[in-house]
């Protein structure tokens, strides 16, 4: 079944039956309306002639004009004049000496005049009977008629000669058909093929194949490039999957272990002192805190990517809301001699979600924390364009290398086994999504400068 069904036989199959078809056509067109297209074609010729002659009939030059069109077209006219009541004689014919079509004995030229009309066809058969003659009639001014007839040549043998032609002709483009057919549906079918087998490859978990053609069509050949960037990306997202499930592992497993540890350690050891117990209570909520956020995270970014999040719009200023998510990390400046500039004071109304955006600036401003430099100095910059706010968010760590920045926004990315930079959560990714939920544009750029993150708010 699968062999039946293959492109190639496909192919050749119908590239077959295309053959087939035309010739087809061919045989039903030629043999079997020949004669019927014959004659329309002869009618149609000869009224042409008619309205020739109609047109030409007072012509000075008239008769040389009827000499010609006899000549070229193989035709009898006559003209006669009627004779009251019931007779007519020949006032003048020409070409009517090669062409037997019985207008002699007057029952064509009575029958027409006798009627009264203009025009009238007539179909008739020669003495031996085995050739037709159409004849037109015309009725023309002062009692004058045209009587215009040509023969219709059998066709039969014509017929005869153009089957025993075809018979020829359609066994050999059949046989032309299916060698090239089958060529044709093997040049085309074989890239896909081999694209196939790679898929197959590549199904298996196999992200080191790479698509290959050697083709020149140029389907193909964008087919295998779009399917090699395919597999780069399974191979990036195969391998943040497996990084995510690490630390998301680690993530969970920690603060558990810790609760489990503290909780036994409280219920065994530390349960009659106070002091102790407490410091032990304390260290279970806190890792609690930080499992509850973690899940949370999860769940949010599950949310927006899923499309699941929806924004409530509001008024708010933007410069307080940065001064506000700035003042909590305000024991760092004590306790830790951080330092975060910030000395934008005008106001800034800014229509958004106010607790996704106070989100995005919280993880920003926490990720340059994370990441700061010796100076432990942490800034955030306001440019007030005309017809955008830019939000800066800049340390002064280490340099984020060029070839990690297009992966900073994604789940867990690491940039290297012992550094982590930026995405080592789920911080940055859900900044991604909060700010493509609000349609604004952002970036990372990392040189010696400082690495800074931003963010675009067009005015309103």
């Amino acid at each position: 079944m699968k062999r039946t069904n293959s492109l190639r036989n496909k192919i050749w199959f119908y590239l077959t039956i295309f053959s087939i078809a035309i010739l087809s056509f061919l045989w039903f067109f030629q043999i079997v309306f020949l004669s019927t297209y014959y004659e329309i074609s002869k009618k149609s010729e000869i009224n042409k002639i008619a309205k020739q002659i109609e047109k030409n009939y007072n012509a000075d030059d008239f008769e040389n004009i009827i000499d010609e069109i006899t000549l070229k077209n193989n035709v009898c006219i006559e003209i006669v004049k009627n004779y009251l009541p019931n007779y007519s004689v020949n006032y003048y014919d020409r070409g009517c000496s090669g062409i037997n079509s019985k207008l002699e004995s007057l029952n064509i030229k009575k029958d027409f005049i006798d009627t009264n009309k203009t025009e009238k066809n007539y179909f008739i058969k020669n003495k031996n009977n085995t050739t037709k003659v159409f004849v037109k009639a015309l009725k023309l001014d002062d009692g004058y008629y045209i009587f215009i007839s040509s023969p219709l040549d059998p066709v039969s043998s014509t017929t005869h000669i153009l089957a025993s032609q075809l018979i020829y002709v359609t066994i050999i483009v059949l046989a032309v058909s299916f060698i090239i057919g089958y060529f044709i549906s093997k040049r085309i079918s074989k890239p896909i093929i081999k694209i196939n087998e790679t898929a197959k490859e590549m199904g298996k978990g196999n992200y080191d194949v790479v698509y290959q053609t050697g083709d020149t069509i140029r389907e193909i050949e964008e087919l295998a490039s779009t399917l090699n960037n395919t597999k780069d990306e399974l191979a990036k997202t195969d391998t943040l999957r497996r990084e995510l499930m690490a630390n998301v592992s680690h993530d969970l497993k920690t603060p558990l272990t810790m609760i489990k540890a503290y909780a036994e350690m409280v219920r065994d050891l530390t349960y009659d002192n106070k002091e102790k117990r407490e410091a032990n209570l304390n260290i279970i909520i806190d890792e609690t805190d930080r499992l509850t956020l973690l899940v949370n995270d999860i769940l949010e970014l599950s949310k927006m990517q899923s499309h699941v999040a929806k924004l409530n719009y509001e008024l708010f200023d933007l410069n307080e809301l940065i001064k506000t998510i700035i003042k909590r990390f305000s024991y760092l400046e004590e306790t830790k001699d951080y330092k975060f500039i910030y000395d934008y004071n005008k106001k800034i109304t800014i229509k958004a979600d106010k607790k996704k955006m106070e989100q995005v600036l919280y993880n920003l401003i926490a990720n340059a924390i994370n990441y700061v430099g010796e100076d432990k100095v942490v800034k955030v910059e306001i440019e007030n364009n005309k017809d955008k706010y830019v939000v800066k968010i800049i340390d002064y760590g280490e340099i984020i290398k060029e070839n990690d920045l297009k992966y900073i926004w994604d789940k867990y990315y690491k940039v290297d086994k012992q550094y982590k930079r930026g995405n080592t959560g789920l911080g940055l990714s859900i900044v991604k999504n909060i700010l493509e939920l609000h349609n604004y544009e952002y970036g990372v750029t990392s040189s010696d400068k400082g690495t800074i993150f931003y963010f675009d708010i067009k005015k309103k």
